[in-house]
């Protein structure tokens, strides 16, 4: 892990495959929050990546993972 500012320990970029996994946006019913991350094509499971606050986030995550077009949104 790298060090950043104040020597707390930044994490590391999630190790996406596409072969393995897709990328999804996790929405919340009841609280509207939207979390980007990435869903295991055989298990399922979702692993959460980053907070989506605004458009600028989910353009960084897209940037990010070199993702392009729509990701799909799952409740």
């Amino acid at each position: 892990m790298k060090l950043s500012l104040f020597g707390k320990k930044k994490p590391e970029k999630f190790p996406y495959d596409p072969e393995l996994w897709t990328p999804v946006i996790k929405s919340s019913i009841c609280t509207g929050e939207k979390t980007a991350g990435f869903r295991n094509k055989k298990t399922g499971h979702i692993e959460e990546v980053a907070l989506i606050v605004n458009d600028s986030d989910l353009q960084a995550f897209c940037e990010d993972y070199g993702l392009k077009g729509n990701i799909e949104t799952v409740y």
